[in-house]
């Protein structure tokens, strides 16, 4: 049986990784109770890091819950492309129960994994510039 984790390498770790996505945001997912910030990588598979503040969800177990959750649906999505994701709480997560909440969090990576394959297809490398025809 394959054993399901969530390794290190899937996560964003340091200070500086998550400042290499607020400084260089590609794609924006917004939603009422989530925004979802992301940057390509080149490591070839996704990472995420999360951001819950006490003024939005004041009782550590609400935060707890929300990001565990987050992390739960993100290791269920296997059609993300390399991105460094954050994921950001909104106001008005304590009243979602848990089913609305991975409702929520699923069709939001399936937002991002459509953003994303937008977003690298209209890529000035990925278009053909200077071919004219003589």
């Amino acid at each position: 049986m394959k054993t399901l984790g969530f390794p290190k390498f899937h996560r964003l770790l340091t200070p500086r990784d998550y400042s290499l996505v607020f400084n260089d945001v590609q794609i924006r997912v917004p939603h009422r109770n989530f925004l979802i910030l992301a940057t390509p990588n080149t490591l070839g598979h996704a990472r995420v890091g999360l951001v819950f503040s006490k003024k939005n969800l004041k009782l550590a177990v609400q935060r707890n819950r929300v990001k565990r959750r987050v992390r739960e649906t993100f290791r269920l999505q296997p059609d993300l492309p390399g991105l460094d994701i954050i994921v950001l709480g909104r106001q008005g997560l304590s009243q979602l129960d848990n089913q609305v909440l991975t409702a929520t969090l699923n069709d939001l990576w399936l937002r991002l994994i459509r953003k994303s394959r937008h977003n690298l297809a209209s890529t000035p490398d990925s278009s053909p510039v200077g071919k004219g025809t003589d």
